[in-house]
């Protein structure tokens, strides 16, 4: 069960933004962040895998923001052996620790979270869609990993309106197959078009679709 295409789908109730919300409601948040990130730099896995395990959470429609990230991040350094389950009942590290690729230091943190990680790779052959094209966007009844196509424009005609260039493609990513970089654009759908005659005839909603996402309208 994943829960990648969470957007659009019905009767989770409306979005209730909370005022004046602070950047972390517990100290522990802090903590939740901070590991998320170093143990990311280590090279054990690449975003997107983390990403498809918060995803994969069984209780993830109850858990908060960040008991969605400790708990994929459980799952990841299980999973790799980095942690074993005594390691987790105990709370405290019980079995010998296993020597990562890498780490980070808190000296290298300003610097590695400027850097970033570009997604961005050399393109090896021509764009299929050019700005003005009409596309419909595939439909994934039942996703079984990541994805990044929003289950509310699945099945969707739109306007090609950005071509950024070749990407990772993070479907493949998160299953650890590679990279497999591919076109990226955004599309641009009519209101109507996405909510039907419910939609603000005014409005639109843009999204960012890799190729793989799209055929011609």
């Amino acid at each position: 069960m994943t829960h990648a295409d969470l957007g659009g789908r019905l009767g989770l109730g409306p979005v209730i933004p909370e005022r004046d919300e602070p950047l972390f409601h517990a100290p522990w948040e802090k903590r939740a962040l901070a590991l998320t990130l170093a143990m990311g730099a280590t090279g054990a896995w690449n975003i997107d895998q983390s990403r498809a395990a918060r995803e994969q959470q069984p209780g993830y429609l109850g858990m908060s923001y960040y008991e969605v990230w400790t708990g994929g991040l459980e799952r990841l350094v299980t999973d790799r052996g980095l942690v074993t389950e005594a390691d987790l009942a105990a709370g405290h590290a019980v079995d010998p620790a296993r020597i990562l690729p890498r780490l980070l230091t808190a000296d290298q943190v300003p610097a590695v979270l400027a850097r970033g990680g570009p997604t961005e790779r050399e393109a090896t052959g021509h764009a299929r869609f050019a700005v003005g094209d009409r596309v419909r966007t595939a439909t994934m009844p039942a996703p079984q990993g990541h994805t990044r196509l929003p289950r509310y424009v699945q099945g969707k005609t739109g306007t090609i309106t950005h071509r950024h260039g070749v990407h990772v493609f993070a479907d493949i990513n998160a299953t650890g197959a590679g990279e497999a970089p591919e076109w990226l654009y955004t599309v641009r759908f009519d209101g109507r078009e996405l909510f039907g005659t419910e939609g603000d005839p005014a409005s639109s909603v843009s999204v960012d679709a890799w190729d793989s996402y799209l055929s011609p309208a």
